[in-house]
């Protein structure tokens, strides 16, 4: 991972949605900047972030299977279509799932410039999509899972190959945990699964690691007494701990002897028990020098948007282009003076920003600075008196 010398200004200028959540039909324009999204609760704020989410790999912002995702009523299909404005001019994206009987199976299909893109991954060569989410408010005090899921996806905006990394061990993994249940003892199929684990477990940590390590630098230029604290952090997994001291082959060759060694252990227990499924990210309050869990919970919202901030500060350094910033319901959580900072800051970032509340005043310091929408149960227009 090499830092590019400039970024390039990317924004979403048109998004057009067909079936999608409350969407039978909408096509908006839109402007570089914050985009500030009002509207009742339920009137489909979220789902306009959920479908720019979708411009990435993965199941986007919600995680929803695709067939939750497309509108009751529908064929059961759905289509989402965007045409981003680069530094190096336009690109159109569509991606989405058939209708009919066979309506996400297969998983969603992607389009680029009206070719088929050989893999969901291709979208990370034209935009960059960062999100924070309610949801995400317990991060810390939840499950290992969820923070290795979150941790994941800040590799991956900066790393594209990571997703597929990911894919590969999960796969192989589960080749693994089949033959466990299964009581096998056919030494070569087991050789054969733990070499790619190895080798690609191995590579998810040391991806991890080298995102921690510049996502922390990033997080030093924060204010030291600013609205959103420092954090501090770090990973706890004996491969992320190895890779930071140890080379790569090493690594491998000492994972596979611990799987080959572990399999009537693993056995007994129906999984494989070691490798970077088992990791975890480690955040401390660094002013408070305070575990992040502990922290009240307007601290842990605090921390939470300076890492992502940070993070989004990185994805535009690393990628040399600027990514797009999803907040959902971000301002009815953060006082006055958190508001006007993060305003602030997104304007430094120089980045398309969506926003979401179910009240425009409190974005009103934006007014002349930000596109204002309301939304309507399936229906989005200008916001008046912005």
């Amino acid at each position: 991972m090499t830092a590019k010398q400039s970024q390039k200004q990317t924004h979403i200028s048109k998004l057009t949605l067909t079936n999608f959540r409350n969407y039978a039909a909408l096509s908006i324009d839109l402007k570089p900047g914050a985009v500030v999204l009002s509207g009742d609760n339920g009137a489909g704020k979220t789902n306009l972030l959920e479908a720019v989410s979708l411009l990435t790999p993965g199941r986007g912002l919600r995680r929803a299977p695709y067939a939750d995702v497309a509108r009751e009523g529908g064929d059961g299909g759905f289509a989402l279509h965007a045409r981003i404005e680069g530094a190096e001019g336009e690109v159109e994206i569509g991606t989405g799932i058939a209708g009919g009987d066979n309506a996400g199976e297969g998983g969603r299909r992607v389009r680029i410039n009206g070719a088929t893109a050989r893999s969901a991954e291709d979208m990370l060569e034209w935009l960059r999509v960062v999100w924070l989410t309610p949801a995400m408010d317990g991060l810390f005090p939840g499950p290992a899972a969820d923070r290795r899921r979150f941790l994941d996806r800040l590799v991956l905006a900066i790393d594209p190959g990571h997703g597929q990394r990911a894919l590969d061990y999960e796969k192989a993994m589960r080749g693994r945990n089949r033959l466990l249940t299964e009581g096998s003892r056919d030494g070569a199929w087991f050789d054969a699964i733990e070499t790619q684990m190895a080798e690609t477990g191995v590579a998810i940590a040391a991806a991890r690691a080298e995102l921690v390590r510049l996502l922390a630098a990033m997080i030093d230029r924060l204010p030291d007494s600013g609205p959103f604290p420092q954090a501090d952090i770090g990973l706890s997994g004996e491969l992320e701990e190895q890779v930071a001291t140890t080379p790569a082959v090493d690594v491998e060759e000492r994972f596979r002897a611990a799987l080959a060694d572990g399999r009537d252990r693993d056995r007994a227990a129906g999984r494989t028990l070691e490798g970077p499924h088992r990791s975890d990210l480690v955040v401390r309050h660094r002013p408070k020098a305070m575990p992040a869990e502990l922290c009240s919970t307007g601290e842990q919202k605090a921390l939470l948007v300076g890492i992502v901030l940070s993070h989004a500060r990185l994805t535009g350094e690393m990628s040399g282009m600027t990514p797009i910033l999803l907040l959902d319901e971000i301002a009815a959580h953060l006082d006055a003076g958190r508001r006007a900072a993060l305003f602030s800051i997104l304007e430094e970032l120089n980045c398309q920003a969506f926003m979401t509340g179910t009240d425009a005043a409190l974005f009103s310091s934006l007014a002349g600075r930000a596109q204002f929408l309301t939304v309507d149960h399936g229906t989005v227009g200008p916001t008046k008196d912005t």
